[in-house]
């Protein structure tokens, strides 16, 4: 029975990793300090704190595979440290963050990265990552870049935002979506994909990323699954930027917008994704998942990313 060792595997993406690997007859370890949730069923946790001495003392003997979901410099080279030598297969999930440039349509794995200069920056910490596992196992490693990855339970809220927000209904505030892209893999394509890859081996890059397509439409097929039947009330990027509406994610956001010279973020070539035995459900499949998932959780509720009911209601009111 191959032995697969999850370095996470309580939450979100690692969850979902560890349970296909278990539905695909494999031993699961999963390593993580539980405080994310528990492991899911069939797995057995190592409880250890990865900033700590000693967090891999309990795992012996060789991995089929290890699955290494951090980006943290201390993370990731105790991880190499400690399992490197033992690892028949290593993946690093990655992510597109690690390009320079955002505005070159259809670009693929060999587009330039930033050069690593401040490791508490995401992006700048991926490619330290990549760079320093290449290093120690360049010959048995995969990596992943995955772009915007959605489905239940993901706690980043947003791709969810507009699954809640249209479903409210009512006057709902959107950025101009012209020249705008949507770019997204459900968590359980991407998951399913990073399993079949490692039981056969692959190694390389892989820009794990799903269809492009224009925001409008994207809100179209949100529209309809949701049953939307209120007003899409679009505004361009100055009108929002001068009210501190901020791009993408995080509090007082619309997400998944972003500034015109980024829009290539979400158009990046997922080719050697799908030549590798990757798939892709339809998109509007997704957002259904999500609105299911969206609407249990609450819609209604506090989010961490999108305008609250309170903000986006004082913008409305602003528009002429």
């Amino acid at each position: 029975m191959r032995r697969v060792l999850v370095l996470g595997g309580t939450a979100w993406l690692g969850r979902e990793i560890a349970t296909c690997a278990v539905a695909s007859q494999a031993q699961v370890v999963c390593l993580a300090r539980g405080e994310s949730g528990a492991p899911p069923d069939g797995t057995r946790l190592v409880r250890a704190d990865r900033d700590k001495p000693g967090a891999y003392d309990e795992l012996d003997g060789e991995w089929d595979e290890v699955i290494e979901l951090a980006y943290e410099p201390a993370k990731v080279g105790s991880a190499l440290d400690a399992l490197a030598e033992r690892a028949h297969h290593w993946t690093l999930v990655s992510s597109v963050s690690v390009y320079r440039r955002n505005d070159e349509p259809g670009a693929d794995e060999s587009a330039e990265l930033v050069e690593p200069e401040d490791l508490t920056d995401y992006a700048h910490a991926k490619v330290a990552a990549e760079r320093a596992t290449t290093s120690r196992l360049s010959d048995r490693l995969l990596i992943v870049r995955p772009g915007l990855i959605a489905g239940p339970g993901d706690l980043s809220d947003r791709f969810g935002y507009w699954m809640a927000r249209l479903h409210r209904g009512g006057r709902v505030l959107t950025p101009a979506g012209e020249g705008r892209h949507v770019q997204v893999i459900d968590v359980a394509d991407l998951a399913t994909w990073i399993v079949h890859a490692g039981a056969t081996a692959q190694t390389g890059t892989v820009n794990a990323v799903g269809e492009s397509q224009e925001f409008d439409d994207f809100l179209g097929d949100v529209r309809s699954v949701t049953g939307f039947t209120g007003d899409l009330v679009d505004v361009d990027d100055a009108w929002l930027l001068q009210r501190a509406v901020n791009y993408w994610a995080g509090p007082r956001s619309l997400p998944l917008w972003l500034p015109g010279a980024d829009a290539a973020f979400a158009q990046r070539s997922n080719s050697r994704y799908l030549a590798s035995g990757g798939s892709l459900r339809p998109l509007r499949a997704t957002i259904s998942r999500v609105r299911d998932d969206e609407v249990a959780r609450g819609v209604n509720r506090p989010r961490r990313s999108g305008l609250s009911i309170e903000e986006e209601t004082e913008l409305l009111d602003q528009v002429r």
